[in-house]
């Protein structure tokens, strides 16, 4: 209880004085797990050639851009204010780093376009054998291309689904951290509908697929404890993981344009 009461006292201090670099150092040491947390989750499905130590630094940034960023009236948990920030600055490091294969880019969203076709025509879930099939390859060539898709993926639930501003930014439609800032696009969803939208693409996602999901980001399991769960390898996870977020990315994109072309 007197460590909350700390806390609370520094941010008191740094609020009085936010230029007072001891005060906000202080709250980085306070919050640096926070970045180890954020970083050791997004580094556990990428390539080894990517340095766990680059990850924290890339975090760190958006943690100390929280600090001083963070507004205690906006009555959000700074905790939850600031694994956004951190998430944000790191995949955008990764990004700007580009060390995603062409190939494996394209291969996502060439079956990332096969999945929306078929829940088109078919009005359900696509199965693998109809996905391969529809990409004129084999099912076995199908969970090979997942693989190198997930060794390669930052995809999370709250980066799935952005459209451009008028400003030509890109916005997060399901961040559930408001921006008061942020232009707002005429037209876009709210962010209620987007979390709906969000909550009923899951639910209409095959069983494993589902299951996958809701452990890894709302029970925060990993991906070799979901193999536990499930009895399967953490390869075979890793695979469904990625085939949920291509379903997911596929109905949601689909639906954002019907909303907004409506």
């Amino acid at each position: 209880m007197a460590e909350v009461e700390d806390t609370q006292t520094l941010w008191r201090q740094y609020r009085a004085n936010p230029d007072a670099k001891a005060l906000r150092d202080r709250l980085i040491l306070t919050y640096a797990p926070l970045v180890k947390y954020v970083a050791g989750r997004l580094g556990s499905g990428l390539p080894a050639h990517v340095d766990d130590d680059d990850l924290i630094s890339y975090g760190l940034l958006g943690l100390i851009g929280a600090i001083e960023r963070y507004d205690p009236d906006r009555d959000v948990k700074f905790e939850t204010y600031a694994i956004a920030r951190i998430k944000g600055s790191i995949i955008d490091e990764l990004r700007a780093m580009d060390w995603v294969p062409r190939s494996v880019r394209a291969r996502a969203r060439d079956i990332e376009r096969a999945i929306a076709e078929l829940e088109r025509k078919l009005h359900r879930a696509p199965n693998d054998e109809e996905i391969a099939k529809k990409l004129g390859i084999t099912e076995e060539e199908l969970e090979d291309s997942l693989t190198d898709i997930s060794r390669s993926s930052i995809a999370a639930l709250d980066e799935l689904w952005t459209v451009s501003t008028g400003g030509g930014d890109q916005v997060a439609l399901i961040d559930t951290i408001e921006d008061t800032e942020a232009p707002d696009p005429q037209g876009s969803l709210s962010q209620t509908e987007m979390k709906e939208a969000v909550g009923e693409a899951i639910a209409r996602l095959p069983e494993r697929e589902k299951l996958v999901v809701t452990l890894y980001y709302y029970e925060e399991l990993t991906l070799r404890e979901i193999g536990e769960v499930l009895g399967v390898t953490e390869s075979r996870v890793s695979q469904l993981h990625t085939k949920a977020i291509l379903r997911l990315k596929a109905r949601l994109a689909g639906g954002t344009r019907a909303a907004l072309e409506g």
